[in-house]
């Protein structure tokens, strides 16, 4: 048996944890992107009248095509900073010195930068709406 296994399976399913999450705003951004492009085909083929069409500029502005970006480069560093703090776990549990806990810094901005871009998200939809 492994020693320390519990403490080894929770790393992991940390680690998994993250990788999800990871996935999951590197598809949200990919969702966004993918709807900028469908509002501007809507605006070339469909005949709006003025009021539709200006709202639907609105929504497909260039601030949607940065923020689909911005979110699939934050999921890339969450896949990154996962991996990284993955591994440094596996060899501090291996490691059967005491060692004294660091901070959450990285995880903390990462998490803060994505709540920054999901608000500003909320915030362009709601001056469009």
């Amino acid at each position: 048996m492994i020693e320390g296994y519990s403490d080894h399976a929770a790393n992991e399913r940390t680690f998994l944890a993250w990788v999800r999450t990871g996935v999951a705003v590197i598809a949200f951004g990919f969702v966004i992107e993918k709807f900028d492009l469908f509002l501007l085909t809507l605006l070339d083929a469909a005949a709006l009248d003025p009021a539709r069409r200006a709202r639907l500029e609105k929504l497909s502005g260039p601030s949607t095509h940065y923020e689909g970006l911005a979110l699939i480069v934050v999921g890339v560093a969450l896949l990154v900073v996962a991996a990284v703090r993955f591994v440094r776990t596996e060899r501090l549990l291996a490691d059967s010195r005491v060692h004294p806990r660091s901070g959450a810094s990285a995880e903390v901005i990462l998490s803060a930068v994505l709540a920054l871009i999901v608000a500003g998200l909320g915030g362009l939809l709601a001056m469009a709406g």
